[in-house]
């Protein structure tokens, strides 16, 4: 198990190392800040001074290296707009991004696994043919429609939650949080619940799928043969094996909601990571761009080496295979 980790670790380390490759050529080509940054009026000798300043003049492969050493020291520049540190610019709406995407998946679980497990129980009964069908529209609806349409009828309609902020926060570990307080979980529940359309009918139709593949094996009627009662079965033999695939897309997919919650963020003008990409790719702001990108590389890379963690401990299959391996 511990040389299947290093191996695993290794080739995190090559994934990173290859998209800061990705990241870096990709910032050289969407344009030149200097446009923007520069009043139309300017000399040539002012633009030439703000290009060295920069360090745009430098060659491509010269500045390449210049931001891997500053990624080792955690300096990726300083923000053409806001004149501070990107990393820091970044870093402050890190806990607003990361608590509405906790709030999210955990909606998303809360509500998939036991409905998916219904379903899969009883696959014929009126109530899982609904659960069903109500899970297409999780896929099927836009996103930035099913935000309007909850903020025109639960903010402006009913008057019930708040339709955009982030409300009263509470500051712990260094950072301010929104959902240590009621103010901020009102202003929380409407994008999280946006956010977790999708994920809760991806995980129920996952759960359901589970759960129709254990019940005909061997292990599960041998265990109601036993005499075991139908919960036991339920949460012994067959909620634990429907887990193993749920708990690695569960992960996978954490990453992805906080890769992609930029529309969300956008509709509720939520002030976390994707509401600052949109302004900041708005503005060429290239060392926020890519403190953005690189945090974001970072988190899928490590929650994919978490998922592989927990996927070999919960099943001994895949230990037993990397333990044959070594």
């Amino acid at each position: 198990m511990f040389a299947s980790i290093l191996k695993r670790l290794i080739q995190a380390v090559f994934v990173v190392l290859c998209m800061t490759v990705i990241v870096f050529i990709g910032m050289n080509l969407i344009g030149n800040p200097i446009d923007l940054l520069i009043s139309p009026q300017a000399t040539q000798a002012e633009r030439e001074r703000l290009i060295v300043e920069f360090g745009l003049d430098q060659p491509v492969w010269t500045q390449y290296l210049h931001f891997l050493d500053g990624l080792l020291h955690l300096d990726l520049g300083r923000s053409y707009i806001f004149n501070e540190p990107a990393l820091k610019v970044i870093l402050t709406r890190l806990p607003a991004t990361l608590e509405l995407a906790v709030m999210a998946t955990l909606i998303a679980v809360v509500v998939g696994i036991p409905l998916g497990l219904y379903a899969g129980l009883r696959p014929h009964s009126p109530v899982s043919r609904v659960i069903m069908s109500s899970s297409i529209l999780g896929f099927s609806l836009p996103t930035f429609w099913v935000g309007m349409m909850f903020i025109m009828i639960f903010s402006v309609k009913l008057g019930w939650l708040p339709s955009s902020g982030r409300g009263e926060t509470v500051q712990m570990l260094g950072a301010d949080w929104s959902f240590l307080t009621l103010d901020g979980l009102k202003h929380m529940l409407l994008p999280a619940i946006n956010l977790a359309l999708f994920k809760t009918s991806l995980i129920l139709r996952l759960t359901r799928a589970g759960v129709a593949e254990v019940l005909p094996q061997d292990y599960v009627r041998l265990a109601h043969a036993k005499g075991l009662s139908a919960r036991r079965v339920t949460m012994v033999h067959v909620l634990k094996n429907v887990m193993i695939p749920v708990v690695t897309v569960v992960g996978l997919e954490f990453g992805s909601v906080i890769a992609f919650s930029v529309v969300t963020e956008t509709i509720f003008a939520w002030p976390g990571m994707g509401k600052l990409i949109i302004d900041s790719i708005n503005n060429l702001d290239r060392p926020v761009i890519v403190a953005y990108l690189m945090i974001i590389v970072l988190l899928f890379v490590t929650i994919n080496l978490l998922v592989d963690i927990i996927y070999t401990l919960l099943d001994p299959r895949v230990r037993f295979a990397s333990g044959r391996a070594a």
